[in-house]
């Protein structure tokens, strides 16, 4: 064992004891986050706006601050934009982590000096856990590759803006930089395509142990190294151990993964978002992820069956119930107060805290009153996949509110499948069998021959990565949307069916 390796597990040992506490006493870690909160933005023109000053309960809170998402919080936000201090949180943001194009233009998510410390420190943290827990440690001493955006950063009155992924890049501690790869070169390509083809230049030849990314871009990855080395990726990597990703559920892509890399490897999921770092996987052995109580985030949660109702009750973490599908509220030390962050999840564990992502509350499938969502659809997917010996790349479904005539409505899949299965009718059974047990008004639809069984569309090899082209959404930290309520997914779509 070499040093750095015998020196993580101590350090891994350290954090878990610490990580340990504030786990075990989760309602007084929330508590100590929120007063911290409340009274350092009391100031704020966000924090005087909603009398701060008077704030100490959470069901004060709940009074004097509404949930907003980002078009409700815009008018704050361009204030901090445009330079001005002190508007949501203390002083100025040091970086305005830039998402992608809405109707209503580019998001300007803040970023503090005190909120990217704790996105870095959970990165970490999660690594040191999985060496706590499994005692493995020797792939600190390979190469380590994160699939990400470019860290080239513009910069907006005094303050820098990019992609979260290239942010980041910026906090890589130098115990890692000479682990890390792509060079910085490569990693300021903007071109995904080139970026990729000049990462398996950098990488084919190197001790690679870990890589992280998200899923769909990762087996790009791989796919490119087998094609150039025509070798599978864990005869090219032997000492690839750990894969990390986030951003969409592994499950669906791990039969094809395996398949690629010849054998199965240690993952661990994390759950980042340019708004902060939520939750990360703390077992090998058991589903779901830690979420993150002492992080600078305080929670709050809403039913989503209740989530569009006029004023929704909003719950603190000791009033969740396990096995229900919540929307994820937050206010956090980079200055978003009750924001809705859009995605829905499910404890399945409060001794600790754990939560599993079930989806987005604008993605999900209700053209009929099913409100599909997307774990559903990914469980059902992975059964299919499993009992068939089928693999696939990427998939998404839409409603077909309009079919042929004399046909009833259903929902399509849109499949681009590595291999097919052998039996596509037993397939399709297992699909739609799958989603009645799970969602019972799915499952009335049908017995009620309101839809018919679902049906699949096959999408041509690689048709989905053209289809993300097609609409500029090519790159590491952008996903294929799971689900749609309408067909501006499926349209266009359709134009890459085999």
């Amino acid at each position: 064992m070499s040093l750095k390796s015998l020196a993580a597990r101590i350090f891994a040992k350290n954090i878990a004891r610490k990580t340990a506490k504030w786990a075990g006493d989760p309602l007084k870690s929330q508590e100590k986050v929120f007063k911290h909160l409340i009274r350092n933005a009391q100031n704020t023109k966000f924090g005087i706006d909603h009398n701060f000053k008077q704030i100490k309960s959470h069901s004060e809170f709940v009074n004097e601050v509404p949930i907003r998402d980002y078009e409700a919080l815009r008018e704050y936000v361009e204030q901090a934009v445009a330079g001005k201090e002190n508007v949501l949180w203390p002083g100025k943001p040091i970086y305005f982590a830039k998402t992608s194009g809405t109707t209503s233009g580019a998001k300007y998510i803040p970023i503090t000096s005190e909120s990217i410390k704790e996105q870095v420190l959970a990165s970490r943290n999660a690594i040191l856990n999985y060496i706590y827990e499994t005692g493995n440690s020797d792939f600190v001493d390979g190469k380590w590759i994160f699939l990400q955006g470019s860290p080239e950063l513009q910069e907006k009155n005094g303050i820098k803006l990019g992609r979260l992924s290239g942010i980041s890049a910026h906090y890589v501690p130098n115990y890692l930089q000479k682990n890390r790869l792509p060079s910085w070169e490569t990693n300021c390509i903007d071109d995904w395509e080139t970026k990729v083809e000049k990462i398996v230049e950098e990488t084919i030849n190197e001790n690679m142990t870990l890589i992280a990314g998200i899923p769909s871009w990762v087996q790009m990855y791989f796919e490119r190294l087998k094609s150039t080395s025509h070798r599978n990726i864990g005869a090219l990597f032997p000492n690839f151990k750990l894969f990390i990703y986030g951003g969409v559920n592994y499950e669906p892509y791990r039969a094809k993964f395996e398949e690629l890399i010849g054998r199965r490897v240690d993952s661990i999921e994390l759950f980042p978002a340019s708004e902060g770092f939520f939750a990360y996987q703390n077992s090998q052995k058991e589903e779901g992820m830690l979420l993150l109580l002492d992080s600078g985030i305080f929670y709050e949660f809403v039913k989503a069956d209740e989530f569009f109702e006029d004023q929704p009750k909003r719950l603190s973490i000791g009033e969740v119930e396990l096995n229900t599908n919540y929307v994820m509220i937050i206010s956090t030390n980079a200055g978003l107060w009750g924001y809705n962050l859009g995605d829905t999840v499910r404890f399945i564990s409060t001794q600790p805290y754990k939560i599993v992502v079930t989806g987005r509350i604008k993605h999900f499938i209700s053209a009929f009153g099913e409100h599909v969502i997307a774990k559903e659809v990914e469980v059902a997917m992975q059964k299919a996949v499993e009992a068939c010996d089928a693999s696939i790349n990427e998939f998404t479904v839409a409603p077909q509110i309009t079919p042929e005539e004399d046909e009833l409505p259903y929902h399509e899949w849109f499949i681009e499948f590595e291999r097919k299965p052998s039996d596509m009718s037993k397939f399709i059974e297992i699909l739609d069998t799958s989603l009645q047990q799970q969602n019972s008004y799915y499952f009335d639809l049908i017995d009620g021959k309101i839809l018919q069984r679902l049906k699949i569309t096959s999408i041509k090899k690689g048709g989905f990565h053209e289809f993300m082209k097609s609409i500029g959404k090519l790159g590491g930290q952008n996903k294929v949307q799971r689900l749609s309520n309408d067909r501006s997914v499926a349209d266009k779509l359709a134009l890459q069916r085999e």
